[in-house]
């Protein structure tokens, strides 16, 4: 894909033409978490057979020309029956964990069969990298602390201390400029009226 995959954007380099820091806005994040769950809506309720992603990650998620997000890498994808299709703690598989460790639900690393509940785990762990901008591997989560529940520990009241410092600052920007058309605007009917 042209823009390479959403973990390219979250965790940007300088790219080798411009020396640009990519970034996403919270827009382009939002519609692109859209596209994610529209995909994993799809695969889980509206093919002949259910699939199961068991690697949903952030570098498996690919964007297009128009920055839409298409799930892409089905190496470790699962068919499911649909007698299956909801999870059941009873079943077990020796076969071993499928996908990304720091993505996984908690109950595969027990040896529970895949399910759709696996992949909207992963799906929340990725919303938390895509609006905290922490791989679940930052160095901060030691000691028992994870990505998950260190946004848990963090909402309500301190939402705004783990966002990602780039949106912060784009809200910033987007106020300081609505405060100058306001101002500009301002001027530009007193000069108007006093005339």
């Amino acid at each position: 894909m042209v823009n390479r995959s959403l973990d390219d954007w979250l965790h940007p380099y300088p790219s080798s033409a411009d020396g640009e820091l990519r970034k996403l806005n919270l827009l382009q994040r939002l519609n692109i978490a859209i596209d994610v769950a529209c995909a994993l809506d799809y695969l889980h309720h509206h093919c002949g057979t259910p699939i199961i992603h068991c690697d949903l990650k952030p570098s498996n998620v690919l964007l297009d020309n128009d920055m839409i997000g298409h799930v892409g890498d089905f190496g470790l994808a699962k068919f499911l029956p649909e007698a299956t299709q909801n999870f059941n703690m009873n079943q077990t598989n020796s076969i071993g964990i499928r996908g990304t460790i720091w993505y996984i639900a908690p109950e595969y690393g027990m040896g529970s069969e895949v399910s759709t509940c696996g992949d909207v785990y992963s799906y929340g762990i990725l919303l938390l990298e895509m609006f905290t901008n922490k791989r679940p591997t930052n160095e901060l989560f030691k000691d028992g602390l994870n990505l998950h529940n260190f946004s848990k520990a963090s909402f309500p009241d301190r939402v705004l201390d783990i966002v990602d410092p780039i949106l912060l600052h784009e809200e910033e920007h987007d106020s300081t400029s609505d405060n100058d058309t306001h101002s500009q605007n301002s001027m530009g009917s007193h000069k108007f009226n006093s005339a």
